[in-house]
């Protein structure tokens, strides 16, 4: 059986959520220092303007854990959020059929921010059709972990700053909104590729 171990997203990249569709199992470490600026808490979108980075902000406390970073209210983000997503994929085949389904996730407050990405996980899973094994990790993993040289650790691989060679992802082009404008622009957050492509989004992971 093969294993991906993966950081928590938000509204990860395609990159992410292939993974879930490759690996028998997939591994989601929650006991990791959390770090500022990557996909936990990051997605990345395309815009008339180009590429646009959504960040939810977070409530800073005593433990560092992922598991334990609490989200914050700060500058009302969530309709900051939702708003940068009809503005860039108002005019996307597909937005208004998955709107109804992602727009509660800009309503409704969740306290952790893992929690709140495991629900977006599933119900992104729910919409592409996937139905991947997940667990999340009961302590974090290392090097020196029994076992871990069976694991395929993309925790840094994946990464919204510094990402690191995968041989297993090639990115697969598809409509995009603004590609005469920008060309195609790989990697974006899943959203990007279910509003653009829909049912058919599958087939590009």
């Amino acid at each position: 059986m093969t294993t991906a171990l993966l950081q928590t997203t938000y509204f990860g990249p395609v990159q992410w959520f292939q993974k879930l569709v490759r690996y028998d199992h997939c591994l989601v470490e929650q006991y990791d220092s959390f770090q500022k600026q990557t996909y936990r808490n990051r997605c990345v979108i395309a815009t008339a303007n180009g590429v646009q980075a959504l960040t939810i902000p977070v409530e800073h406390n005593d433990s560092q854990y992922t598991r334990d970073i609490r989200i914050s209210d700060h500058n009302q983000w969530r309709r900051v959020h939702w708003n940068a997503l009809q503005s860039a994929y108002n005019e996307s085949p597909f937005f208004e059929y998955y709107a109804d389904d992602i727009r509660p996730f800009f309503e409704k407050k969740y306290d952790f921010l893992i929690d709140y990405n495991e629900a977006i996980r599933q119900k992104m899973c729910e919409l592409i059709d996937i139905q991947p094994e997940v667990e999340y990790t009961s302590a974090y993993l290392s090097p020196l972990t029994p076992h871990f040289a069976s694991l395929s650790d993309f925790r840094d691989v994946i990464s919204a700053k510094h990402p690191q060679p995968d041989a297993e992802f090639e990115p697969k082009k598809y409509w995009q909104v603004f590609q005469q404008r920008h060309g195609f622009l790989p990697n974006l957050s899943i959203l990007d590729l279910l509003f653009c492509m829909g049912p058919e989004a599958v087939f590009y992971l």
